[in-house]
């Protein structure tokens, strides 16, 4: 599993022209499920995102994590982050997941920070979304599991 963690003023995804979910302040995860994925590697990377200490304390350093500032998170599958620009010049998508198990991991994925008390928002599996976002640092990371 891939994670780009972007931590967010907000963030937003619409389906068409309608909007599907919407955050305040915390993290926006673009996920990406690889073939051979699990539910254990769902939890753990899911746990890494929640820990990240990503945010600032009194004293401008990374300190805080999105429990710690009671953040919220929106989660985006992006099958994408698992482009394989090796060879040629069309990306190949062989490494991602199928996407009858990438939704289940998905869907894992986010009931591990529900599980944990942060509210947890979702873009629409496997359909074209629209994502908007206010970057506040700007700060993005790259976690892999």
């Amino acid at each position: 599993m891939i994670a780009v963690i972007q931590r967010v003023r907000e963030a937003e995804v619409c389906v068409g022209e309608k909007m599907q979910s919407n955050i305040g302040r915390g993290i926006l995860v673009l996920l990406g499920v690889k073939r051979g994925d699990d539910e254990a590697t769902a939890r753990r990377l899911a746990e890494r995102c929640m820990n990240l200490r990503i945010f600032e304390d009194e004293q401008g350093k990374f300190n805080h994590s999105l429990k710690d500032i009671g953040g919220e998170a929106l989660i985006v599958s992006q099958f994408t982050l698992l482009a394989d620009t090796s060879r040629g010049r069309r990306p190949s998508f062989s490494n991602a997941e199928e996407p009858k198990l990438a939704e289940v991991l998905y869907g894992s994925f986010i009931d591990a920070f529900t599980y944990s008390g942060i509210t947890a928002r979702s873009g629409s599996f496997g359909d074209r979304m629209s994502v908007a976002l206010v970057n506040e640092g700007p700060v993005t990371i790259i976690l892999e599991e």
